[in-house]
């Protein structure tokens, strides 16, 4: 009997070549999309955004939790203490430290040390930070301004590298078709 593989399965040494071979295009491409703003990206990128969904299993990656660190408000910092039943200020010790140069609430370690590395999963997914819940913000009402979050997100996340592709491939389209008329 042949076991069934999950085709949105992530491979991460062919995403890593995948990063250094197309970064610095994606990263330009990117850079275009903020300083022209082209019409109807806000239209398209939920649509693409469904697509990634169907191509990427966060559950086989998890490179955010390994590679990243969420950033942690004051309701995040309160809600995940109160869940674990400590003060906040214990809460930040054990495992939070201060970046005083953009002034955020950061994990002291890598991976996130609420990531369960065999299963990939969140110990406090009902309770993560909203950096987490709103990761990897790929269409957001201004897609333009989150280009500059994409630039950095493309070099850890899979689903985001797709995105930038299908934006690519999309708003190439787009042209094309305008070019025709």
């Amino acid at each position: 009997m042949e076991l069934a593989t999950n085709p949105r399965t992530v491979n991460l040494r062919q995403f890593k070549k995948q990063v250094v071979e197309n970064k610095r295009k994606m990263k330009r491409f990117l850079t275009k999309l903020e300083n022209e703003r082209p019409r109807g990206l806000d239209k398209i990128t939920p649509v693409l955004e469904q697509e990634v969904w169907t191509e990427v299993d966060c559950l086989t990656c998890a490179n955010c939790c390994k590679k990243m660190s969420p950033t942690f408000t004051k309701s995040d910092l309160v809600r995940i203490s109160t869940h674990l039943n400590m003060t906040v200020d214990a809460f930040k010790e054990k495992w939070l430290y201060f970046d005083k140069k953009d002034k955020d609430w950061m994990n002291v370690k890598q991976p996130c040390q609420f990531l369960d590395t065999s299963t990939n999963m969140c110990s406090i997914y009902e309770v993560r930070p909203a950096d987490c819940a709103g990761f990897p913000h790929l269409s957001k009402k201004k897609a333009v301004d989150y280009m500059h979050v994409h630039k950095q997100n493309i070099e850890y996340c899979p689903a985001t590298f797709k995105m930038v592709e299908k934006m690519k491939a999309a708003l190439s389209l787009v042209q094309i078709s305008r070019s025709a008329r």
